[in-house]
């Protein structure tokens, strides 16, 4: 379990650093090694949840869209320095909630 939350974890920083660096790139005129390296980041966000160790490929990344949520708010609250509001946290509570469901809720 706690290998799993890891590369949920690590495949959503790579998503969203990826991306911020190429938005920083392309929205925010930075040099276009922030773009290449970015980029870069985005093949490793690819090649990151294929380690998990879940049966199916929907419901793996079904699941890491619930956790890249959650970090989405936590990275808009650090890095961006926009405090989420009560509804950012409840809407991310519920995806945690749904996120558990998805993965580890009891199968026949």
């Amino acid at each position: 379990m706690i290998y799993a939350i890891i590369l949920f974890i690590l495949a959503g920083l790579a998503e969203i650093g990826g991306g911020y660096l190429v938005w920083l790139w392309i929205r925010e005129g930075k040099h276009y090694l922030y773009g290449v390296i970015g980029s870069m980041i985005l093949v490793l966000y690819g090649l990151i949840p294929t380690l998990q160790n879940f049966p199916t490929f929907g419901r793996v990344y079904a699941a890491y869209g619930g956790v890249f949520i959650i970090l989405s708010v936590l990275w808009g609250w650090w890095v961006d320095k926009k405090t989420p509001d009560i509804y950012d946290w409840i809407g991310a509570g519920i995806c945690l909630i749904g996120v558990s469901i998805m993965l580890w809720g009891p199968r026949h």
